[in-house]
């Protein structure tokens, strides 16, 4: 039977990050193919919330463990990058190389030969955009000329090209509109199963989520507690009672 082991598991954990309270989430378990969508979290929240599943930071109290290891007891360098070698991170943080044309972005986590690039890299780009929506005719256009909806595939191409166990995504429709916004969830939902995908996307947005038919979970920013409503709080529920037995 396959591994049914969480992926991630935090327990009271609370980080300063420069806001009025600090980060609080006192549980969450991501398991294999699971499918979350937080939202209570604003920019700088998300944004550390991913450092510490990454490894990135260490929680001031409580614990992170990925794969079942504690991230506090990642000693090296080396360690470290195995360790981020699970995750996929979508954020407006990552750098898109403008004056590039989109294909030679795409390939960049693969290889840096992209001037010329090998025909089976090419092909390992056409069908990363091909799986994100991207169409391949855009390829040799410049980077610069991505829409907002074009460049966040972009993001999410780069970022399952090493086959990550984990897609980490912090409000990546906030730019787009809800029509975008929705096809981009739909997309996102098809890509995690066709890759077997765990996904945990910190967002407001309502459209996108629907669509990505994950389960929807609200941050207690004073408390910590992630909770849903309705059908999310009963499956939750469900999985804790599997997770405590």
């Amino acid at each position: 039977m396959p591994d049914a082991s969480p992926v991630i598991e935090i327990a009271g954990l609370e980080k300063k990050y420069g806001a009025l309270r600090p980060l609080r989430v006192a549980r969450l378990h991501v398991h294999p193919g699971d499918r979350l969508v937080l939202s209570g979290f604003d920019a700088g929240a998300a944004e550390t919330l991913v450092n510490l599943i990454t490894g990135a930071a260490l929680p001031d109290t409580g614990d992170v463990h990925v794969g079942g290891r504690n991230t506090r007891d990642i000693a090296t360098d080396t360690e470290w990058l195995t360790s981020l070698d699970r995750f996929g991170i979508v954020t407006d943080r990552a750098i898109l190389l403008g004056g590039l044309p989109i294909a030679a972005n795409l390939a960049l986590p693969m290889t840096l030969s992209i001037d010329p690039m090998s025909e089976a890299v090419l092909r390992q780009v056409e069908l990363l955009a091909d799986s994100v929506g991207i169409a391949r005719e855009r390829l040799t256009d410049q980077a610069a000329t991505l829409t907002a909806a074009e460049k966040v595939r972009a993001h999410v191409a780069r970022a399952v090209a090493v086959d990550p166990q984990v897609l980490l995504l912090e409000h990546p429709t906030a730019h787009l509109d809800p029509p975008e916004a929705e096809a981009f969830g739909a997309m996102l939902r098809a890509l995690a199963d066709a890759r077997q995908l765990s996904v945990v996307a910190l967002s407001e947005d309502d459209a996108f989520a629907r669509a990505t038919g994950g389960v929807r979970l609200r941050l207690n920013a004073a408390t910590g507690e992630l909770s849903g409503a309705g059908l999310w709080s009963r499956i939750l529920n469900r999985s804790k009672q599997r997770q405590q037995r």
